[in-house]
């Protein structure tokens, strides 16, 4: 496969059928250029990403994509000569050296058992976490087992998010995975998991996770849950395109849990037009970019198929460029827009769930944090049906998509009880 280090034009992605994001172009939508004027850019925190099995090449790839849009480069970037006060791009593996192949799975994703499939999850996470934070250092995570469906994996991955948090780690961490409340045996063993998210709330360590794909929502609307969901961790994002015309996207999760009450924060007033959220905890909180007709551009030298995610005509063109969505795109890029709050904290922030909503029950707050969504669904293609999106706090997008320069600082502010 030969590779260009030059990011395909906007031209290659409209013939493909996409919009192609830069990392300034979503910094644009967001608003996250007077944070990173003002120095607020995540520099002093530390964003760890859990994946599966890592990428041999992730330290190249990672220099070659700075490169390509201008970033600030990261000390441990292959070629980069480090210097005082420079963030820092390492690797923690956990639990032994990444395998060829996990065991085998009885999940109904193939493919997700590949280590070398992995490796455009991890680039993805890597890369547009580090866009949206480039003054935070990245501690990428990896155990060597794949996340399939709740079958296996979990287990040694939170066995990890434990460990980044008691040896104090990082203050944000990001887990681009998540699954149904239905894929596990029963309710016990899904609430026996949930030790580490309960020990980062405790030490000031704020998880985030991806709500789970639409094509994922068992027989129930009721189960479609994330894993994520509990009180320590807001899952990620759901969304079209970057902007006051996004739509909610039809890949992405949300509901009503089966298994996890309503909390406190959700029991409060809610933004006007809101859908009802009845006695068990509703999904997403918040949203951010994912379709995949509406992806960020990231760079992988190590193919996971052979084939780009871009197409010359009816060909894949092998550029080492992805055009890539999905609600494992929104999750990282929220942990950089929360390491950036923990910079203007002076530390961790912990569990945000409480602070979004107070935020969102003033409206005049409301409007000038978050962008609402209110068109688009999460309708499954097939007959699961779903939800719509609508004003407020709905089960597609949560309560919308951040202004960052006028969020994070509330956010802040908030958590403190401002």
């Amino acid at each position: 496969m030969t590779t260009s280090q030059t990011p395909p034009p906007q031209s290659q992605c409209a013939s493909a059928g996409r919009r192609c994001f830069t990392p300034q172009s979503i910094q644009a939508a967001y608003n996250v250029g007077p944070l990173h004027s003002a120095g607020d850019d995540g520099r002093g925190q530390t964003i760890a990403i859990v994946d599966s099995y890592g990428s041999d090449t992730m330290a190249h790839d990672l220099h070659v994509f700075d490169r390509a849009f201008g970033i600030a480069p990261m000390c441990g970037e292959e070629g980069v000569s480090c210097a005082s006060g420079m963030p820092t791009f390492s690797e923690l593996h956990l639990q032994g050296s990444p395998a060829t192949k996990a065991p085998p799975s009885t999940s109904n994703s193939p493919g997700q058992e590949d280590k070398s499939a992995w490796a455009l999850e991890v680039a993805l996470d890597v890369e547009t976490a580090h866009a949206m934070a480039p003054g935070a250092n990245i501690l990428l995570v990896t155990t060597p087992t794949a996340e399939t469906l709740g079958v296996q994996g979990f287990p040694r991955m939170m066995a990890a998010e434990q460990y980044v948090v008691e040896h104090h780690l990082a203050t944000v961490i990001s887990q681009s995975f998540a699954s149904a409340e239905g894929a596990f045996g029963s309710a016990r063993s899904l609430q026996n998991l949930r030790y580490a998210f309960k020990s980062a709330a405790h030490s000031g360590v704020t998880v985030l996770g991806s709500s789970v794909g639409g094509t994922n929502l068992c027989t129930d609307p009721g189960a479609t849950i994330g894993r994520v969901v509990d009180s320590a961790s807001p899952p990620g994002a759901c969304q079209n395109g970057p902007g006051q015309s996004e739509t909610g996207w039809t890949g992405s999760g949300g509901g009503y849990s089966s298994v996890f009450a309503k909390p406190d924060y959700q029991s409060g007033v809610l933004p006007a037009g809101s859908a009802a959220i009845g006695a068990m905890r509703g999904v997403p909180d918040i949203s951010l970019q994912a379709s995949p007709s509406t992806g960020a551009l990231v760079y992988l030298s190590l193919p996971p198929d052979g084939q780009s995610g871009l197409k010359c005509g009816s060909t894949p063109c092998s550029t080492g460029w992805y055009d890539i969505g999905g609600t494992s795109l929104a999750c990282p890029q929220w942990a950089g827009l929360v390491s950036i709050a923990a910079q203007i904290n002076h530390g961790g922030l912990g569990r945000i769930n409480p602070a979004l909503y107070k935020l969102a029950s003033n409206p005049a707050t409301y409007a000038a944090d978050f962008n609402d969504v209110t068109v688009g669904n999460n309708t499954a293609e097939t007959s699961v049906p779903g939800y719509s999106a609508g004003t407020g706090w709905d089960p597609v997008t949560g309560l919308g998509t951040p202004n960052a320069a006028k969020l994070l600082p509330d956010l802040v502010s908030a958590v403190h009880g401002g």
